[in-house]
C-alpha cells in the first residue's frame, strides 16, 4: 500500500513502521504523505483499535527532515526554500491526522528522534521509549525554528522554560532524561522495549475504544477552552458515551463484578 513505510494490521493493532533506514527514517516530502494516508487508513478501519508507529532499524526513529530532498528543490527553484508551503502540504496534515484520530496512537521511540522526528513522536498520545534513544529540536543548529507541532506540544508536556531551553539549545535528551521531565509516557532499556510497548498496545486493544477516543479529542480541546466549555464538553460527550455498548457492557460488568469485555463501540 505504501512505498516508504510498512503497513500492517492484526488483532485490532495497526502497526506503522517508518522504512527508510539508510537515511535514519529521514521525513521525505512521500514518507510524510505516506504516513498520513496510513493514519487515516487505519481510523477507517472498524478492526484497528490502537495505532503503532515506530522506526526500522535500531538506530532512528526518525532523524527528523530529508534535508538533502529539500535543498534538492530550494536549487531546483532558484535556491529559496519555500518553507511554509512545504509545512502546510506535508506535515500538517500529518500531524492533525494523528491528533484528530479517534484511537490511541502509541509511539515506540526505538532511538534518534530529532527535528521533526521528535514532533512527530510527541504528536502521539502515548510515547515508550529506549533509554539509549534520543530527542533533539535540531532546528537550531540550521538557523530555524520547531515546527511540525513542536511548539505546541513541548510547553505543554515540560513547561514553557524547559521547552525554550530544548528548542534553543537543540541539546540531546535521553530517554531517561525525557521520562524524568515529561517528554514521554515511559523509558526502558532498549531490550525491554518491545515487552513494555506489547503490554500498552495489548491494553488498548482490550479498553473501549470510543470512550478513549472521545476522552481524546476533548482532552485536546481543553487546551483552547474555558472551564465552562470544557464542562459543556464533558456533559455532551458523555451523554453520547452513555448510550454505547461499551458504557452498558461496563457497568453491568462492574455490577457483576466481572470482567469488562469492550468491543470498542
Amino acid at each position: 500500500m505504501f512505498e516508504n513505510l510498512l503497513y500492517e494490521t492484526s488483532d485490532g493493532v495497526c502497526r506503522i513502521t517508518l522504512n527508510r533506514p539508510q537515511v535514519y527514517n529521514a521525513l521525505s516530502a512521500s514518507l510524510i504523505r505516506d504516513i498520513t494516508g496510513a493514519v487515516e487508513a487505519a481510523g477507517a478501519d472498524n478492526q484497528v483499535r490502537v495505532v503503532l508507529i515506530t522506526g526500522s532499524g535500531d538506530k532512528a526513529f526518525s532523524s527528523g527532515a530529508d534535508l538533502k530532498e529539500g535543498f534538492a528543490q530550494a536549487a531546483a527553484s532558484g535556491g529559496q526554500l519555500a518553507l511554509g508551503e512545504s509545512l502546510r502540504a506535508t506535515y500538517h496534515p500529518m500531524i492533525m491526522a494523528i491528533r484528530q484520530l479517534s484511537k490511541p496512537v502509541i509511539g515506540r521511540i526505538n532511538g534518534v528522534a530529532a527535528g521533526a522526528g521528535c514532533s512527530l513522536a510527541l504528536a502521539c498520545d502515548v510515547v515508550i521509549c529506549a533509554d539509549e534513544a534520543y530527542f533533539s529540536q535540531i532546528f537550531v543548529n540550521i538557523g530555524l525554528m520547531p515546527d511540525a507541532g513542536s511548539t505546541f506540544f513541548l510547553p505543554r508536556l515540560v513547561g514553557p522554560q524547559r521547552a525554550f531551553d530544548l528548542c534553543s539549545t537543540g541539546r540531546r535528551v535521553y530517554g531517561p532524561e525525557a521520562a524524568q521531565i515529561g517528554l514521554v509516557s515511559r523509558s526502558v532499556p532498549y531490550s525491554n522495549l518491545d515487552d513494555t510497548v506489547e503490554e500498552v498496545v495489548r491494553y488498548y486493544v482490550s479498553a473501549p475504544t470510543r470512550a478513549i477516543g472521545t476522552m481524546k479529542q476533548v482532552l485536546n480541546q481543553s487546551f483552547y477552552a474555558t472551564l465552562d466549555q470544557q464542562l459543556e464538553q464533558e456533559a455532551d460527550n458523555q451523554d453520547k458515551l452513555g448510550r454505547s455498548a461499551d458504557a452498558a457492557e461496563g457497568i453491568g460488568a462492574f455490577l457483576m463484578k466481572r470482567k469488562a469485555n469492550f468491543s470498542g463501540q
